[in-house]
């Protein structure tokens, strides 16, 4: 039988060091791998290139890393709402790669199945495509995007069974699902941690193959998750 659990966030993250790229899913703050964030920064690991959506807010999800000044370089694609972050960057202390939203997306799912490029119109004819191939297809531009090279992918997921096949709840799925199996070890944090074939087959967003390591998860905050209905 699969078995790819492992006891705990700290066994989950072995060795993770100085200087590796990573990816971590979510959007916003929603879909964030918490637990892992929060041992990065226990870890304190330095000199980090970080692949994301975004980058936190000041006190929550990524921002806790650039609090302690662990990222190097951020490539990501809004960076707004988080004042140091800004400062950071601002002052030359830490490198930046904005990447369109959609881009930043294909590269991580290139990366996933295993092509190590694609072509984009997205960013012909801008700084974005400086110093990067161009071809046209069908009479239109388009720019050559190397797929992401990452050692680490941390993932939440909402559900998942010990042999790794995972589910993912409403919009907290959003990067989660394309960073699977996009770096050298997918680590992945779930609310719910089950036996296999507990979960409806039908249902499954990403099967186990893509996982190398996963754990039940605690403590969430999930600010920005709320439920909300209206009232009878």
């Amino acid at each position: 039988m699969i078995k790819k659990t492992v006891a705990n966030v700290e066994e989950a993250l072995e060795g993770v060091e100085d200087n590796m790229t990573l990816m971590l899913g979510g959007f916003g703050l929603c879909g964030i791998p918490e637990n892992s964030i929060a041992e990065l920064v226990k870890r304190n690991v330095q000199n980090l290139t970080c692949i994301s959506n975004n980058a936190g807010v000041d006190d929550f999800g990524l921002g806790l890393l650039l609090k302690q000044k662990q990222i190097k370089k951020m490539i990501a694609s809004y960076v707004g709402e988080n004042a140091e972050f800004e400062r950071q960057m601002l002052s030359g202390e830490m490198e930046v790669e904005l990447t369109p939203q959609g881009t930043l997306a294909a590269k991580c799912q290139a990366a996933q199945q295993g092509y190590p490029a694609i072509y984009t119109p997205a960013g012909y004819g801008t700084e974005v495509a400086l110093n990067k191939e161009t071809r046209m297809f069908d009479g239109k531009m388009y720019v050559m995007e190397h797929a992401y090279k990452a050692d680490f992918a941390f993932i939440k997921a909402w559900k998942g069974d010990e042999a790794g096949n995972l589910i993912f709840n409403g919009t907290a799925r959003n990067f989660n699902p394309i960073m699977c199996g996009a770096a050298k070890i997918t680590v992945v944090e779930v609310e719910e941690l089950v036996k296999p074939g507990k979960l409806d087959p039908n249902q499954i967003h990403i099967p186990g193959i893509f996982v190398q390591r996963i754990f039940q998860g605690k403590d969430y905050e999930k600010r920005i998750e709320q439920l909300t209905v209206r009232e009878a």
